[in-house]
């Protein structure tokens, strides 16, 4: 069996989304890779992003108070593969559990995969699409303002491309597309 090679975010929901990044920038010296009013992504190491926040004010806006936990919370939890096969091949034996993912996307960053554990916990099973250095540049350029989410992509199209011996690079090329919506059920839309 494929695993993970290691722990790659935790994603926060947050009605105090200024207050979070000064705290999670002031507990582990993170520095924020991109911001805008309703995202925000923070590292403190050798990842792209080990944090980032939705801020619902600007997402939900006055759907509960500040102090009513609502969706405050975790988000999801992400994941690392080692490369394409090894999240295909993840892919291809969930899928034959009858496990299907909620949202395949390509963030330009990653290509990933989310899923809903039994009680509605969500996890990303991902890809890194280039070096760190690379995806923190993506991170700070106009093209990712404009579409900081991604592009939905069809899982069992990969699959395919993957099982006939496509390369990884090819694989791993952002499709083209509309910005894909942020699943209402499982999300923070």
């Amino acid at each position: 069996m494929v695993k993970p090679v290691k722990f790659a975010h935790v994603v926060y929901q947050t009605r105090r989304f200024d207050e979070m990044i000064a705290w999670y920038r002031d507990v582990f010296e993170a520095e924020v890779i991109y911001e805008n009013p309703a995202l925000a992504f923070l590292t403190y190491d050798d990842e792209h992003h080990r944090f980032a926040f939705a801020n619902l004010d600007v997402l939900k806006p006055g759907a509960r108070s500040r102090d009513d936990r609502g969706e405050i919370g975790v988000n999801h939890v992400a994941y690392t593969y080692a490369n394409v096969g090894d999240l295909m091949s993840t892919y291809a034996r969930l899928k034959r559990a009858g496990i299907e993912p909620y949202w395949p996307v390509h963030h330009g960053t990653t290509l990933s995969v989310y899923y809903a554990d039994p009680d509605g916990n969500r996890m990303e099973f991902q890809v890194d699409c280039g070096t760190v250095e690379q995806a923190t540049a993506l991170m700070r350029t106009p093209a990712f303002a404009d579409n900081p989410v991604g592009v939905m992509y069809d899982p069992d199209t990969l699959l395919a491309r993957f099982e006939a011996g496509e390369p990884e690079e090819s694989l791993l090329a952002i499709p083209s597309g509309a910005p894909s919506p942020i699943p209402a059920a499982h999300g923070m839309s």
